[in-house]
């Protein structure tokens, strides 16, 4: 992104209470933002506007901030901060997991939502850490088709994983017996900052868990390292054309 380039945001927020005056103060902050107050105005705006950055409340009538955050995500791939209330721990867990990159808490200091504006835009325009290929992963009999975001078991029965739980397996593959602290996990798979949620790392590490090993309360693929983070300790390989 051109750091003279105004940056453009759009504001979805169904209280025009908060709305209004939030969008009111991020434009003297020197943002452009466009306002809608609803999933479906959203949608509409951006047929003709592609914003650098969306600020999404989770709670609103008709279409929810979680079923248009996965549209932005998978389809649009734009960044999304959620705007969420403080009961809905759950539901700012589902948006992480989904692809989210951050989210506030009402009410909110704005300038605290400013420096996550910045934060989340510097992160988007930084180059991946490496440029991944589409070959498939194969550990212990197990095989993860990143184009098809598929993970087939030893006996090759499809098992179905969250696309959080796509990022973290396939960070620990790119990465096999290398300790990987939260901080570094959750930059790559939730491209977020590490302080705010590091729990959500744990959280999903215990999910992963479930799916692929043999015991989750004595994994032997995904191991803790005490004060470190943690390991994947299988063998891992790629399967170019042709090979089982």
């Amino acid at each position: 992104m051109n750091d003279t380039a105004p940056i453009n945001l759009l504001l979805v927020d169904d209280e025009a209470g908060l709305r209004e005056p939030l969008a009111e103060y991020l434009a003297r902050q020197g943002f452009v933002v466009r306002e809608a107050e609803s999933a479906a105005v959203a949608r509409s705006e951006l047929l003709d506007f592609t914003p650098d950055l969306i600020l999404l409340d989770i709670m609103m009538p008709g279409e929810d901030g979680l079923s248009l955050c996965r549209h932005l995500v998978e389809a649009r791939k734009l960044p999304v901060i959620l705007l969420t209330a403080k009961g809905e721990a759950t539901d700012r867990i589902i948006g992480l997991e989904i692809g989210a990159d951050d989210y506030v808490v009402k009410p909110f200091e704005p300038r605290e939502l400013v420096a996550r504006i910045r934060s989340v835009l510097r992160r988007a325009a930084r180059p991946a850490e490496q440029v991944h290929d589409d070959t498939p992963y194969g550990f212990e009999g197990w095989q993860l088709d990143p184009l098809k975001r598929k993970l087939t078991d030893p006996d090759g029965t499809v098992v179905s994983i969250s696309t959080a739980e796509f990022r973290l397996l396939r960070a620990f593959l790119d990465h096999p017996k290398q300790v990987m602290d939260r901080d570094r996990l959750l930059d790559m798979v939730q491209g977020r900052e590490a302080h705010l949620f590091d729990r959500a790392v744990d959280n999903q590490v215990s999910r992963l868990r479930r799916k692929i090993e043999r015991d989750s309360r004595n994994p032997t693929f995904v191991l803790t390292v005490r004060g470190g983070g943690y390991r994947f300790a299988a063998d891992v390989r790629r399967i170019k054309a042709g090979q089982d």
